[in-house]
């Protein structure tokens, strides 16, 4: 991964501390509930400056709004906190040990695993990135039987500090992580990170590499507009600001190689927002055998009838057959409920699909 050009600089951070495997909720790109979740619209800003827009989304008669705080919204990078404490959680639950929403932790483990600096400018970042997290709050409604159901939440509901050095550094941290995010952790809804994405410089870098990581999988490619790509990114930036902006990252991957598990490069048409981007996997990603994959186990026989009502009109085991063809793709970990998942799944599927159902 190294530049051609010795005098060139990497585009990725250097390695300041060896780290785990860490593993981010699918939820953070999905509204909570519902059908919403299928709208996949970023929450985290990729500006480095404050960013004080308040993000609206909207599909029929729901609607999702991120809004900021006065330090601005929570950004890509603040996004490292709940990587870590999703990760502690997820290998808890691996180890079958009970988890709570209170995770605490020591600043220095958190930072050295984020392959953060720890000096006192790694101190204070984090610090912000805590302000942030706590003041960034989700709206959301759902439409259900003409009856409308509003709710409001943060990413976190209070971090504490429980030690202090005599410096001022933080050395023990408490957090209280909210219920949406909480409850995707103990729904196992988790993708497994490139240890790289820590070194990765750029926040539209980081972003690009989540996208890939969860649409693409293991699958040999996926293709995306780049249109609909800066709308998934979140990205305030012009058409043609963004298309540079990807070009870069196409320029410096061809160059270096430096993105995590997939290569990424831009399909250029006659106009701006005919543009393909291309994501191709390395490979590195491992392919699990039928007897390695923990595929979602059967279902129990009511939630088919289940399915009929959601879905109506359609072959509920052609829609089995489709999740699971999914699951298996997106290398995610199976879900506690799987019936509950499957069940989610066939509602979005009829939000996506509305036409030509295969009847049984």
């Amino acid at each position: 991964m190294m530049p051609t050009d010795n005098h060139a600089r990497s585009p990725l951070l250097p390695e300041r501390h060896p780290t785990l495997d860490f593993f981010v909720c699918d939820v953070f790109d999905a509204a909570p509930k519902g059908d919403m979740a299928s709208m996949e619209h970023p929450i985290f800003s990729l500006s480095t400056k404050p960013d004080h827009r308040v993000r609206r989304y909207e599909h029929n008669d729901n609607f999702i709004e991120v809004k900021p705080s006065s330090d601005g919204l929570a950004t890509v990078h603040d996004r490292d906190v709940l990587i870590y404490c999703i990760s502690q959680l997820v290998a808890a639950l691996n180890r079958h040990e009970h988890v709570s929403q209170v995770v605490r932790f020591r600043a220095h483990d958190l930072l050295k695993a984020t392959n953060r600096m720890t000096n006192g400018q790694g101190y204070e970042a984090l610090k912000a990135a805590f302000e942030r997290l706590s003041g960034t709050r989700i709206s959301t409604n759902i439409v259900t039987g003409g009856r409308e159901e509003f709710e409001t939440f943060g990413l976190i509901e209070r971090a504490r500090i429980v030690r202090e050095t005599r410096d001022g550094r933080m050395q023990e941290i408490e957090i209280k992580l909210s219920d949406w995010v909480f409850g995707a952790i103990q729904s196992q809804e988790v993708l497994t990170l490139h240890r790289d994405y820590f070194r990765l410089r750029r926040p539209i870098e980081r972003r690009l590499y989540e996208l890939a990581r969860k649409h693409c999988g293991r699958q040999p490619e996926w293709r995306i507009s780049l249109e609909l790509l800066r709308k998934k990114c979140g990205s305030g930036s012009t058409l043609k600001e963004f298309k540079r902006l990807v070009g870069k990252v196409v320029q410096d991957d061809a160059r270096n190689h430096h993105m995590p598990d997939y290569r990424v490069r831009l399909e250029e048409r006659r106009t701006n927002a005919e543009d393909i981007v291309v994501f191709e996997s390395r490979g590195t990603i491992p392919t699990k055998s039928t007897s390695e994959c923990r595929l979602p186990p059967p279902l129990a026989p009511d939630t088919y009838h289940t399915a009929r009502v959601v879905a109506p009109g359609w072959d509920v085991h052609e829609l089995e057959r489709q999740w699971r063809s999914w699951a298996e793709a997106s290398g995610a970990e199976p879900p506690r409920d799987v019936n509950a998942a499957f069940i989610g799944f066939c509602r979005k599927w009829t939000g996506r699909h509305s036409l030509s159902p295969r009847r049984r």
